[in-house]
């Protein structure tokens, strides 16, 4: 049995869009830190302090706000809006 997770049981629209939100966020500081590890890394293994790390969190904090960017592109509303009686 088959069944669409968009349909049925899945959660409220509010729900669905904080999770988003939560998971977006999450994802963008984990970036952060794993670029930044890896250029600290990077420092100790060719003796390059501190300049690898600043690269790292530098790509890690620009991969962080283009992923903010696109998570507020995918959540705002339609550009007429909610429709208004």
């Amino acid at each position: 049995m088959n069944r669409d997770p968009d349909q049925g049981s899945s959660p409220p629209s509010g729900n669905r869009r904080m999770g988003r939100a939560y998971q977006a966020a999450f994802e963008a500081v984990i970036a952060v830190v794993v670029a930044g590890a890896a250029g600290g890394f990077a420092d100790q293994r060719f003796g390059t302090a501190p300049i690898l790390l600043l690269l790292g969190v530098l790509l890690g904090f620009g991969t962080f706000v283009l992923r903010l960017v696109r998570l507020m592109k995918e959540l705002a509303p339609p550009p007429g809006g909610p429709a208004k009686k």
